[in-house]
Parts: structure tokens; sequence; C-alpha cells
């Protein structure tokens, strides 16, 4: 069970929240105030920090700045009903792990808050069994995604993320369906994520060096003078 901070001064952006991660099994503790979520950061552990970017008195932003500046390192996910990149630059900047557009679908709520904490987790030492059972969901993911049936392969790719017996290459398979249904920003981040656990993880460069070559094929395609 994961210690999830939500902070928002809205009380049904709260609830919202608290519903859909609960479900999850998480134990979910909720504030309206930067300020308060400060003071409850300081006094216990968390494994998340959901973070509203516009709040009376301390934004967002302003509570991710303070929480690095006080060594307090729980990953944190800023979430803003504004399409603003200088505030998704700034918010990567001070560390954020996933910066998220209102309104929220449950579903992506989920994916990210669980995606942010397996990357930020500390796995345990897997067990043989575990590994064998990590290696046969990997390939019959990527032989799944190959063959087309994303349907299927999306059950294996849940699989092997959930044994997390190698947190890299977890992150590279879920990349591959991500891209092979069309995702290329989610690939991107999960590919990503893959390099930045293990440098050497074959299969994340390698989708990571398709993603830009076919973006810069499409740049090239565009008329001059287009935008």
């Amino acid at each position: 069970m994961k210690r999830i901070l939500i902070v928002d001064d809205e009380p049904n952006v709260r609830l919202n929240y608290r519903i859909t991660l609960e479900v999850e099994g998480h134990q979910v503790i909720e504030t309206a105030s930067g300020t308060e979520a400060l003071k409850r950061l300081k006094l216990g552990k968390f494994d998340l920090a959901i973070l509203d970017m516009r709040m009376p008195g301390m934004s967002g932003l302003d509570l991710l700045a303070a929480m690095r500046a006080q060594k307090i390192r729980t990953p944190a996910i800023i979430v803003t009903a504004y399409s603003d990149v200088p505030n998704a630059v700034r918010a990567i900047q001070l560390g954020a792990s996933d910066f998220l557009q209102k309104p929220l679908r449950p579903d992506d709520l989920r994916r990210v808050a669980n995606e942010v904490m397996l990357r930020n987790s500390e796995p345990a030492a897997p067990s043989d069994d575990m590994l064998n059972q990590f290696d046969h969901s990997v390939a019959e993911a990527r032989r799944l995604i190959q063959s087309g049936d994303l349907n299927a392969a999306k059950a294996h790719v849940l699989r092997a993320v959930e044994l997390n017996a190698d947190p890299a290459e977890s992150f590279s398979v879920a990349a591959e369906l991500a891209e092979k249904s069309g995702d290329v920003e989610r690939a991107r981040k999960l590919y990503e994520a893959a390099i930045k656990l293990d440098d050497q993880n074959a299969s994340a460069k390698l989708g990571l060096r398709r993603i830009f070559q076919s973006l810069h094929a499409i740049e090239l395609q565009r008329p001059a003078g287009s935008l």
C-alpha cells in the first residue's frame, strides 16, 4: 500500500482523486493548502504528492519549489486546468515527475500515479520464479505487439509491470505497446524512463531512436513555411 498526498483547494476534486486512488488500495491523505501540505510532508513519508497548480496562497509550483528547497524528495505530479507551457517547463525543472491537465479521467490518473510511484520505488531482489514469470510476460507481450494483438499484449505488459523484476525492461515493453498503439508521447516518456534506470537497455534506446527518426521524417515532409 502506497501513501499519497492530494493537495487541491476544491473539495470535489480531492474527493474524486481519493476515490480513484483508494480503489487501487492506496492510503490517501488530502489537504486544501500548500502550507498544510508542506507540514504533512515534513512529518511523514509519502510515496507521491498530487499538486494542483493554482491554489490561493501557495501555488502547486511554489509548494514544489519549497519541497525541493527543504530536501523533500517525494515524487510529485502537477495538475492544472490550463494549457501552460512555461509552467510545465518550470514544473519539470523543479523535478516534477509528470504534468497533467484537467479534467482527468480516473484511468489516466491511476495509470500515471502508478507509473510515477513504480519509477521511484526501490525494487526488491526478484526470486528465480519471479524472473521466469517476468521474462515470459515480456516475451509474450512483444510477440503479441508484433502480431498486432494489442489487447492481449496489454495483459502481459501489466503483468510484467506488476512483477517489476527488471524495472527498465518493464518501462521499455510498456513503451513498445504505447508506440504501437499510436501514443508516441507516452512511449517517448516510458523509453526515457527505462534509459534513466538502465542506460544500456538496448530495446529502449532503439525505441527512442525510432521515435525521433519518425518525428524528424514528419518534419522533413512538411511544406516549407508551414506551421
